[in-house]
């Protein structure tokens, strides 16, 4: 039984990835060369941020030892 034509049947469960599919399936109006291009787009951009965020956690990082280098010279010259 389906409950519309590009979807599949009720007692079918979907896996994770194959119902993000039907979504951008769905929004684009089943037009599936544009659901695919949406879904590529925006998995670009979410590593895309996720590169940036590690890229800053890195820096924040890297900033830390520095500091605490600096922090054991200095306590280090006064001892």
């Amino acid at each position: 039984m389906h409950a519309h034509p590009h979807e599949p049947p009720v007692e079918i469960r979907l896996t994770e990835a194959e119902r993000i599919a039907l979504a951008y399936h769905r929004a684009a109006r089943g037009d599936a060369w544009t659901a695919l291009v949406r879904a590529v787009e925006d998995a670009l951009a979410d590593l895309a941020e996720a590169e940036r965020r590690t890229m800053q956690r890195d820096r924040l990082i890297s900033r830390g030892y520095v500091r605490g280098t600096a922090s054991m010279a200095r306590a280090s010259t006064f001892s």
